[in-house]
């Protein structure tokens, strides 16, 4: 697989360029910028007026040729229906109308972007070649700047002919402020040349406020503050007559603002003899810098009480500013920014992309971890005013879906607290702060702006304990003992509710390690009796709770943590699996069990009677019963990742895992009913929510999306699958969710679940640990590798103070810390070859150590640098 997008397969691509929560813009397959999402929401199927790139070339006082930065486009030639334009023809702002391109071919490897532009052999074909490269900053670890709010682009242009040619390289932005009235304004800063499009329609403090820039550092450069005012569609044939015309580009300025349409242009020219080629940066920048829970005021996403509304509507600031704009005065200095700290910036991300694209996992694989990651620079994820991160579950087309980082669907992804931890912690510290109820549950829903009353709905099973584990793993990743023991108390609250009087739901109140009472989940409902999907969870937060309690030296919690597990372990064991798989235990025909749980709401309103029971089928309703679940050993998946040991029997769970693989995945969806929603179809292959075998009770109406193919489930299953040995059945699930995302009929960086960029599809990054076998405790300072392949090994890892590569040849092992640092005092390698003795040395200096097992363990502790190496040779045995 190499990533090469061609003809069709351009057609969905948005490829986003955008910071960590700062908002992003999308790069179309063709080359054209398209969904603006920079204000402060999503903003699907949009664009930003005229904006674009274009070249042209000219020689002795002519004009030898002109083209936008675009390629031929197979789509929207009736119209756009997100343009409402629908049966006029291309919306005029992709400025097809124009000469371009007639192919491109878009390579994408996250977080680059390449397109190369081509006529072929037409005898008008442009005289030179012209690529684009643009991505964002994306450097493990630094968080800050992976959250600039900006996209980067590097036009390239090369010399094809016999004779020297001046080329021009122009960029092209609407100022989206300026239908209210706008200013454009050109200045040099230093080495940049900057056009700021102001907004002079809103006070500062307006939520609608901002500004935008495009700059570069390009030596000779050109300035059109406005295009020409004018009626109908003056403005877009008076600039190309301008920019065609021979010689440098005259400015234009309006004094006055009017409600118009302006664009100001920045052009770069540069002579270029035969064979030679030149780059020119640029960058566009934006800064929307107050924000505040419109979905509130438009009464959308998750109901509200009263009493919330009451708050609202009265005393309560529904306001915050980005991060962002707490650290740039306005997109000029972001863009001043980023044009002075380009090669380093560039340096760290190409670290990273090489790293990751480097390492011995399938290439499918590869393009799963690579992609999913991508959602970190959507409208998904926003940060708040102190830079703590807060994230929807996806984004729909002009709202998020789903508020409140909410817990069950974000305990599924793996990409941040390995890539950013100190972000991964902030969520912790939320949730803890402002989820945490008196009673131990956890609102599962974060309320905007932060100080709100949590939600009201009552926990949920799965999230609540993701919440706990994923605590312990943040301290894993950090080694921060004193972050660990400031959490504790409400840690310990939480993992206690579970059997707490108050704790109206029931959980487990004789302390059994055994669920059994109602449990929300992330499908929706509730499950009702034991079943071992929420029972591993429950499992691993106990397991992680003992050790946590060890950590903070809470003997008595630890002893009570671990016999409670032990108990749950050995009965979930004996009483769940039916040989085959795990499942739930429970009566459908039994109505009586649901009168005990019949206080509170449910999701779909009304009481449990009304919401689970039905008189015609006889029934409980959103249930899994037999069905062989793709989650039903959901708990020890995150055991393995995080560290946490055995939570369910492993013969036990390696059957269950061949009986999703048997059951659940299908080669191809034809002929496959699903009345739920529709992200896999036709001969496409996908793996079911929920299966039932022959010979097993379906229930008439099964758990929610039972027959739907979600893709952060199948990530986990397929991940989990990977852990076990069974790498060809773990793959068949990779390349079923990845041949959707073809870039003709989806989009390869925008994984859909409930809306667009779904924060669970970010379960696929742990197959970095899945493949590479990674173990891993700061807190003790260990660090550990046993892939699961065979032959030579290469690998990312990335942990709290750095990230680097682990390869691993024959008998020699190579630990490289590419960016930031790490201490280590124990390394394990389990690999073959990597036996015996062995001589390490840092970066040519000897280390001393002894060897046992494959382990290191370091006399001193040892602290390897970015740039520094971290060699053994074993000598086998």
């Amino acid at each position: 697989m190499a990533f090469i997008y061609e003809g069709n397969k351009r057609r969905a691509i948005s490829f986003p360029l955008g910071g960590i929560g700062s908002g992003c813009i999308g790069l179309s397959g063709y080359g054209q910028l398209v969904d603006w999402e920079i204000f402060n929401r999503p903003n699907k199927g949009s664009s930003n007026g005229m904006t674009h790139f274009a070249v042209k070339a000219e020689a002795d006082g002519e004009v030898l040729d002109a083209r936008v930065l675009h390629a031929d486009i197979e789509k929207d030639c009736a119209g756009s229906f997100s343009e409402q334009n629908f049966g006029h023809g291309v919306p005029r702002t992709a400025l097809m109308g124009l000469p371009h391109f007639r192919s491109s071919v878009f390579r994408g490897a996250f977080p680059f972007a390449q397109i190369d532009f081509d006529d072929g052999d037409a005898a008008d074909a442009f005289p030179g070649k012209v690529s684009l490269e643009a991505f964002n900053p994306f450097i493990p670890t630094n968080e800050d700047d992976s959250s600039l709010p900006a996209a980067f682009f590097t036009y390239t242009v090369e010399n094809t002919t016999s004779r020297t040619l001046t080329y021009t390289l122009a960029g092209s932005l609407k100022n989206p402020f300026s239908e209210k009235g706008g200013e454009n304004r050109y200045e040099r800063r230093g080495g940049c040349h900057v056009l700021r499009l102001c907004d002079r329609a809103h006070a500062p403090e307006d939520f609608a406020y901002g500004d935008l820039t495009l700059a570069t550092d390009a030596e000779q450069v050109d300035c059109q503050e406005y295009w020409f005012r004018g009626v109908w569609f003056d403005h877009i044939g008076v600039f190309w007559k301008n920019f065609t015309a021979p010689g440098p580009l005259k400015n234009r300025r309006y004094e006055q603002t009017a409600p118009a349409d302006d664009v100001g242009t920045l052009a770069a020219r540069m002579t270029l003899k035969p064979g030679e080629k030149r780059a020119v940066r640029f960058i566009i920048s934006w800064n929307l810098p107050n924000n505040h829970n419109y979905w509130l005021e438009e009464n959308g996403g998750v109901p509200y009480t009263e009493r919330d509304l009451a708050r609202e509507n009265s005393a309560f600031k529904n306001a915050w500013r980005n991060y962002y704009a707490t650290l740039f005065a306005d997109s000029a200095a972001t863009a001043v920014y980023g044009l002075e700290n380009w090669a380093r910036l560039y340096e760290g991300t190409k670290l990273y992309q090489e790293a990751l694209f480097g390492s011995t996992l399938p290439p499918e694989a590869l393009d799963a971890v690579s992609s999913s990651v991508s959602v970190l620079k959507s409208p998904t994820v926003l940060r708040l005013e102190d830079g703590s991160l807060y994230g929807w579950e996806g984004c729909n087309a002009a709202m998020g879906s789903c508020e409140g980082s909410c817990t069950h669907v974000w305990a599924y992804t793996y990409a941040m607290c390995f890539l950013f931890p100190r972000l991964e912690r902030s969520m912790r510290n939320l949730e803890y702060e402002y989820d945490y109820k008196p009673d131990g549950g956890l609102a599962f829903r974060l309320m905007l702006p932060l100080g709100r009353e949590p939600w009201g709905f009552r926990p949920c099973a799965d999230g609540q304990f993701a919440t706990i584990f994923k605590t312990y793993r943040e301290y894993k990743i950090c080694g921060d003992a004193d972050w660990l023991r400031a959490k504790w108390p409400r840690v310990k609250r939480s993992l206690e509710y579970a059997w707490s009087p108050e704790n109206y739901d029931a959980w487990d109140p004789q302390q059994t390690g055994v669920l059994s009472g109602r449990q929300h989940h992330t499908l929706d409902m509730e499950l009702f009796g034991p079943n071992s999907w929420l029972e591993s969870m429950y499992l691993a937060a106990l397991k992680a709770g003992a050790e946590m309690a060890a950590v903070v030296n809470d003997s008595e919690s630890e002893a009570r943590f671990r016999a409670v597990f032990e108990k749950g372990k050995a009965w979930s064991e004996e009483h769940l699996f039916n040989g085959e798989y795990f499942f739930q235990q429970i009566d459908l025909t039994d109505k009586e069990q649901l009168l005990q749980y019949n206080q509170g709401d449910t999701i779909v309103g009304g009481d449990a009677l009304g919401a689970y029971w039905s008189d015609e089928l006889g029934e409980v309703k959103y249930q899994v019963g037999e069905g062989c679940a793709i989650d039903q050993v959901l708990g020890q998946w995150h055991a393995n990742v995080i560290g946490l040991g055995e939570v369910l029997d492993r013969d036990k769970v390696r059957s269950a895992l061949r009986s999703i693989y048997r059951y659940n995945y299908k080669p191809s969806l034809r002929g496959h009913v699903n009345p739920c929603r529709v992200y896999g179809l036709d001969d496409e292959s996908g793996t079911l929510i929920c299966a039932y075998p022959e010979g097993r009770r379906e229930p008439v109406i099964p758990v929610p999306y039972a027959q739907e193919t979600m893709h952060g489930f199948e990530y986990q299953a397929a991940v989990h699958m990977v852990q076990e040995g069974m790498l060809e059945e773990g793959l068949d699930l990779i390349r079923g969710v990845r041949a959707r995302y073809d870039g003709e009929k989806r989009n390869p960086w925008n994984e859909i679940e409930c809306g667009s960029n779904y924060a669970r599809s970010m379960a696929a990054f742990a197959l970095l640990q899945a493949y590479s076998g990674m173990t891993f405790d700061m807190g003790r300072r260990c660090l550990g590798f046993a892939p699961v392949v065979e032959g030579d090994f290469t690998c990312l890892w990335s942990l709290d103070s750095g990230f680097g590569v682990v390869e691993l040849q024959g008998s020699h092992a190579v630990l490289r810390v590419l960016y930031g640092s790490l201490t280590l005092e124990r390394l394990a390698l389990t690999h073959p070859g990597l036996e015996g003795s062995a001589a390490v040395a840092l970066s040519g200096r000897p280390v001393d150590c002894r060897t046992a097992d494959g382990v290191l363990a370091f006399t001193e502790p040892v602290r390897i640098e970015a740039g520094e190496a971290l060699e053994a040779v074993f000598a086998g045995i």
